[in-house]
């Protein structure tokens, strides 16, 4: 992975720019959570780019390391940006996926005190800011900045879920993080829905 499209943004002045793609827009279960991410352009450490590729792309084991790899990094800036599930139910997938994105900025800006100058957002469709924006489909597996958003986004909320497994026993949330496999229908169907279950989505195979 290179930084082709973030050099060209630099070079027009562009000095934080910052990447944005989510995690967790199809499962069953839990909330769907964003990354934005911006490297800085000085002191640039290279070995990040053999480490940082589309989360989907990665191994559990790979996206621990590069995820260990970004919170080391002093010339790099992250926010999170989280959305429940039950709001997911009362507005839709599609604007908590937005709304997480948006969570994701403020919380980049508030971490950081810097306010980007552009935003590269995965996908087809911006987000409701006063920033520039640009939208790229399948910008995780092409820009660099998008793709270590979306391991921040995927660790994130694989954590979160593993730790929601301990709650909640029964689903195996810790295995397949929410997503609607053959185990998670039958316990569905065994113990009914739990509380962090997405209500409007299709719970029954």
């Amino acid at each position: 992975m290179t930084i082709q499209a973030e050099k060209a943004l630099w070079k027009r002045g562009y000095k934080i720019v910052v990447g944005i793609d989510e995690a967790g827009r199809g499962p069953l279960a839990g909330p769907v959570v964003a990354g934005a991410f911006a490297l800085l352009p000085k002191n640039i450490n290279k070995s990040l780019f053999s480490l940082i590729k589309d989360s989907k792309q990665l191994s559990e084991k790979k996206r621990e390391e590069a995820f260990a790899a970004i919170l080391k990094e002093k010339n790099l800036i992250f926010g999170v940006g989280k959305v429940s599930e039950k709001i997911i139910d009362s507005i839709n997938i599609f604007e908590a996926t937005k709304m997480a994105m948006k969570r994701a900025v403020a919380s980049l800006i508030k971490k950081t005190g810097l306010r980007p100058d552009i935003l590269i957002i995965d996908g087809k469709h911006g987000i409701n800011l006063p920033i520039e924006q640009k939208t790229i489909v399948k910008a995780d597996t092409k820009i660099f900045s998008c793709s270590a958003a979306s391991i921040i986004a995927k660790v994130t909320r694989d954590r979160l879920m593993e730790k929601l497994d301990k709650k909640y026993i029964r689903y195996g949330f810790g295995t397949h993080k929410g997503y609607g496999t053959k185990a998670h229908f039958a316990a569905i169907k065994k113990y009914g829905c739990c509380e962090i279950h997405r209500k409007s989505f299709n719970l029954h195979q």
